[in-house]
């Protein structure tokens, strides 16, 4: 990659369907590659690195302007994993954008301004890849950052909840968010855990799916 570019596999104008803005509409970036292969990765079309093709940082702003909305979110793939993401967060925050990543957890988050809302997706032990998770990021955690679970089994659901007290992440920030894998873990049974053990998180379900099923893109 050379110059002020990404490499990106789709954008869009949509509903956000996570994180603690559900519901708002939002310009997605969705960018190539990823370091991680996650046994319940719902967007494996942007796994790889060769995947999509280059943008420069200039015209991924202009399309989030021709948008006409103000939040967009960087989203993968990883997008810490391509060197240009901070700057173009840095750029959209400079032209009024309210900028959300979601990351892998994997990458040094500290690398993205202040400004910008780190949403860490940390990886559990059905997805395959919970032991490459960086955890010094857990103490960059800011009130307006956000860490997500993903979760296919009870043991998913333990694991949450001691990576929470283990790192004390409700004292950094309330927005903990606990989702089901789609096919895996009844919102049901998630929701009577939840009541039972009254962790400091919230549940949510993926929005986007239940509007236009699972298996649609650019949603």
């Amino acid at each position: 990659m050379t110059g002020q570019t990404l490499r990106i596999t789709e954008k869009f104008l949509s509903i956000q369907g996570e994180s603690t803005h559900a519901g708002r509409l939002c310009y997605f970036i969705r960018l190539a590659g990823c370091n991680l292969q996650c046994a319940y990765c719902d967007t494996s079309y942007s796994r790889q690195f060769d995947a999509g093709k280059e943008e420069t940082l200039k015209s991924l702003v202009a399309a989030a302007r021709d948008s006409g909305v103000k939040l967009v979110e960087i989203t993968g793939g990883e997008p810490l994993a391509q060197s240009n993401t901070p700057e173009l967060c840095r750029m959209l925050v400079e032209n009024g954008f309210e900028v959300l990543v979601e990351t892998n957890g994997a990458f040094d988050i500290s690398v993205l301004r202040p400004e910008v809302t780190r949403i860490i997706d940390c990886k559990t032990p059905s997805s395959g890849e919970a032991d490459q998770m960086r955890w010094d990021n857990y103490r960059h955690l800011t009130h307006k950052d956000e860490l997500k679970f993903v979760l296919s089994n009870r043991l998913d659901y333990e694991y949450a909840l001691n990576i929470i007290r283990q790192y004390r992440v409700a004292e950094k920030t309330q927005n903990i968010i606990f989702s089901t894998v789609w096919t895996s873990l009844p919102p049901e049974q998630l929701a009577e855990w939840m009541i039972q053990d009254r962790p400091p998180a919230r549940m949510q379900l993926q929005l986007h799916k239940y509007i236009w099923g699972p298996d649609k893109k650019g949603v």
